[in-house]
């Protein structure tokens, strides 16, 4: 059963426009999300009310610089707020995952009509989904376009075709597909997701991150204008070889489940009205073994946090690599790939961790429905799925071994 909620209506958070990585209002947003997370999750409530707060709130804008009526924040800061937001609700986090992507790819193309236009649009309050994955492609993941097809229309186009794992679009404006173009090369489409023809289906049905959209959506003889098309020739084209925020991202997510663990573990030692008969202390609080496992908690959420960071810094090399010549910008974004990777074999596992830690913390009575603990499990579990680590640590090993450049493609 889906709920809709109407807890939008209540809030009185008044937003600057946009927030900023520092803003106050950005805090009492996430605390206005994290409010109604676990209730969500547990009843599958899908947050429309959230990301129409998000919308107001510019959030999407964080990354475009404030001379182009964005948030002028660094990558280092967009992560930063990911973590949060990831604390708050993973759901909602993965939900604008894809629209950072594709923000991102936009602002590091030249500033044509089109690019400049779909960044006001961001800047105004405009999410963007993403429509990528076709279940009949042999290999996942590598841009293979088999039946999402162009074909001409007088001065546009018309498309027809089916994506699947769509994370976001149930919730945007704007939708990104990968597509065939007529003369069977690949393209790219920005479009509103209010084009007559096209349908978003929530049939999702993970046992994690239960309310991103991740569902289906069908194109059936809908129009696409000239000038929504990206066209592997077009100049204004993101040429970057890696596609680094993704999978970051996912990774800062994790970081964020974390720290909601720390929370979770933490309320229910204080507000633990009995401990085991053979204890060492009579009080939750004062037990050792209790303080020892919230203590492994907290590293693992430093360092998860600390990783994430870490290679975000990366991210936010690349516009002096890119001065200084394409040669010098692949290698900066190879680097950056690279420390995205490691980043996502360690914060996974101790996300994992952490969230078994939980149940060492609070006993058989913490496994309760009404509690849905078992949420940052699934979710965490969710989350690592995406592109399985031992393909990551292969490609690690290989690079390291034989000097073989990582994957470009993809989410990698």
């Amino acid at each position: 059963m889906i709920k809709s909620p109407e807890k939008l209506a209540d809030t009185t958070i008044q937003f600057s426009a946009p927030v900023r990585a520092n803003s106050p209002e950005l805090q009492q947003l996430f605390d206005f999300i994290a409010l109604g997370a676990s209730d969500r999750d547990r009843d599958r409530i899908l947050p429309f009310d959230v990301v129409e707060l998000i919308r107001r709130s510019r959030l999407g804008a964080l990354r475009i610089p404030v001379a182009e009526g964005g948030g002028g924040s660094t990558a280092r800061e967009l992560f930063e707020v990911v973590i949060r937001l990831g604390d708050a609700d993973p759901n909602v986090a993965h939900i604008v995952r894809n629209h950072f992507s594709v923000t991102e790819r936009i602002l590091r193309s030249e500033r044509t009509q089109r690019n400049r236009r779909w960044l006001k649009a961001v800047a105004d309050g405009a999410i963007i989904g993403l429509a990528s994955t076709e279940l009949e492609a042999k290999r996942s993941g590598g841009r293979q376009v088999v039946n999402t097809k162009l074909t001409p229309d007088g001065n546009g186009y018309r498309l027809n075709g089916r994506k699947y794992y769509s994370t976001g679009s149930l919730y945007a404006d704007l939708i990104f597909v990968r597509v065939l173009a007529p003369d069977g090369s690949t393209a790219y489409i920005l479009i509103p997701t209010n084009h007559e023809g096209l349908e978003l289906v929530d049939d999702w049905d993970g046992f994690g991150q239960r309310l991103t959209g991740t569902g289906t959506t069908t194109f059936t003889n809908v129009r696409v204008e000239a000038d929504e098309v990206i066209f592997e020739t077009d100049t204004d084209k993101d040429d970057l070889p890696y596609n680094i925020v993704p999978q970051l991202f996912l990774t800062a997510i994790n970081a964020g489940i974390i720290r909601s663990i720390l929370r979770d573990a933490t309320a229910l030692i204080r507000n633990r009205p009995r401990t085991f008969y053979h204890a060492v202390s009579e009080q939750a609080t004062e037990d050792p073994i209790l303080q020892q496992t919230v203590g492994q908690i907290a590293a693992n959420a430093f360092a998860a946090e600390a990783i994430v960071l870490a290679a975000a810094d990366g991210l936010d090399r690349l516009p002096a690599a890119q001065a200084q010549g394409e040669e010098a910008e692949t290698a900066v974004a190879l680097a950056t790939s690279l420390s995205a990777a490691k980043a996502k074999l360690i914060v996974d596992d101790l996300a994992l961790r952490s969230a078994t830690l939980l149940f060492e913390v609070g006993g058989a009575s913490t496994t309760k429905k009404s509690s849905n603990f078992d949420r940052h499990w699934r979710n965490a579990r969710t989350l690592s799925s995406h592109n399985p680590n031992h393909f990551k640590a292969r490609a690690i090993g290989d690079y390291e071994i034989n000097g073989t450049p990582l994957p470009q493609r993809g989410f990698f």
